[in-house]
């Protein structure tokens, strides 16, 4: 999908990583964002109040 399964030894290693990593990042962004957004609202529905 990405071409990295052309890719052999070391370089492919970084490829996989470097996109772990920046799957993480987006996750993390996106999750932060949510948070801030809807947190309130869900954390009071939770509650009841």
């Amino acid at each position: 999908m990405l071409g990295i399964e052309t890719l052999d030894g070391p370089a492919r290693a970084v490829a996989q990583v470097s996109l772990v990593l920046a799957e993480a990042l987006v996750l993390y962004v996106v999750y932060g964002g949510l948070s801030a957004a809807v947190g309130d609202r869900i954390t009071n529905a939770v509650r009841g109040t």
